[in-house]
């Protein structure tokens, strides 16, 4: 398969603008993807991007990665409902320097090979240019009516919020860069998320107007589940690439939690298994559901790409102790700075001896707040130690503590936490 034959296949194909194809089949293209720096860490659902730049370069193309610190300040109104927050420019700076770090391992920025990937920062281009400059040399060339077509303009001007002028010009901003990338780096290939697509276009529109050259593009689908909640949330939020944000193990669980429907669309998508072994996969998994082939294999390949294949082959150590063995035995046996490692969701409590279970639950982070835990040990689904409690009084004594240090919380059958008291 040819390039965008294969990402059709995988899913990851929604709107691609007509001569992509041919151009990706005549020579080697240049193609560029934006990361907007509003975290130091990249969440999973950056990881299609990622990919699409990884596919690309596996090719034989050459990958740009821009991070946006000129973007980053202005802030894409692109599926947003309200204006976000500016940041500043020192934690924009700290911000790009994390997502450069993480974009590092996904991509072989080898100088000695021609399809290198290289890393951009669109605040190099736009630090020194002037609003004035702006207006008159860009501005001119994309009309008003044009820009108020865009999906991302129309819904906030039909809403209560409005839009301000900032974002306004989000996409003047973003067309822009594609412009310079084609003018500096022969650049002729943009893809993204396709909430992107009115922002792309209008990137391809300014280098055919400004430049009098012929651009190209192709967007992916945003991620969805199929029982509707939001891709990348858990009860703790994002799940992050940066293992200080989200451990290798509940990254690992992240995926391997996927339901049945989504691990098909998924095992494709984030991924670089080939067809060969994806359909066997999926053939297996359909006469077998309850052995979720799909999802271990999903599961072992995410975390081998983002952390490492060491980092998995502990998580399943500690797995199979955790929820195959003696979890206790685990916890007293292991080396503490390999068990405070080993990738289970750490948390602290600092306060005092005997605690309240609820209070302690809430105030070591195990539960979001005081409620949450109460339902959870009334509906005797908490354990502490391995000893379920159903008394929303009792009182943890000194004595419990693990090693004199740890206490292991087990939430329903599948989470667990251990927390350092």
């Amino acid at each position: 398969m040819d390039l965008i034959d294969e990402l059709q296949w995988r899913g990851m194909v929604q709107d691609i603008m007509p001569g992509t194809k041919e151009l990706l089949a005549k020579e080697m293209v240049s193609g560029y993807i934006g990361f907007d720096p509003t975290s130091d860490s990249l969440h999973i659902g950056s990881l299609v991007p990622i990919l699409l730049l990884v596919h690309l370069q596996k090719a034989g193309h050459k990958p740009f990665a821009l991070v946006g610190g000129a973007t980053g300040m202005v802030g894409d109104p692109s599926g947003k409902s309200e204006e976000r927050n500016l940041l500043s420019e020192e934690t924009l700076q700290f911000n790009q320097e994390g997502v450069r770090k993480q974009l590092s391992k996904f991509l072989d920025f080898n100088s000695s090979k021609t399809n290198a990937a290289e890393l951009v920062n669109n605040y190099d281009w736009f630090k020194d240019f002037s609003f004035l400059n702006f207006i008159r040399d860009v501005g001119k060339h994309i009309t008003v009516n044009y820009m108020m077509q865009k999906d991302s303009v129309k819904k906030r001007l039909d809403g209560e919020t409005g839009m301000s002028f900032t974002e306004f010009t989000y996409q003047l901003v973003q067309g822009y860069d594609f412009y310079w990338l084609y003018q500096n780096r022969n650049c002729k290939l943009q893809m993204g998320g396709s909430d992107q697509w009115g922002n792309i276009l209008t990137g391809t529109e300014l280098v055919r107007r400004k430049a009098g050259g012929e651009a190209f593009a192709f967007t992916c689908p945003l991620i969805t589940k199929a029982d509707g909640g939001k891709f990348g949330k858990t009860e703790k939020g994002n799940v992050w690439l940066d293992p200080t944000k989200t451990t290798p193990y509940q990254f690992y669980q992240f995926w391997l939690n996927a339901s049945d429907e989504d691990a098909k669309k998924w095992i494709k998508i984030f991924t670089l298994l080939p067809k060969e072994i994806i359909d066997p996969l999926i053939a297996e998994h359909e006469i077998k559901p309850e052995l979720k082939v799909l999802q271990l294999k999903l599961a072992q390949e995410l975390t081998c790409f983002v952390h490492s294949e060491a980092a998995y082959e502990q998580i399943i150590k500690t797995s199979k102790a955790l929820f195959g063995g003696d979890a206790l035995a685990f916890i007293n046996e292991t080396d503490n700075a390999v068990l405070e490692t080993s990738g289970l969701p750490i948390h602290e409590y600092s306060g005092e001896f005997p605690a309240n279970i609820v209070s302690f639950l809430a105030d070591s982070g195990c539960f979001a707040s005081k409620g949450e835990a109460r339902k959870m040990v009334q509906a005797g689904g908490l354990s502490l130690n391995e000893v379920k409690i159903t008394d929303i009084n009792y009182q943890i004594e000194l004595a419990e503590k693990l090693k004199g240090k740890y206490l292991l919380v087990r939430r329903g059958k599948k989470n667990l936490d251990l927390v350092i008291a």
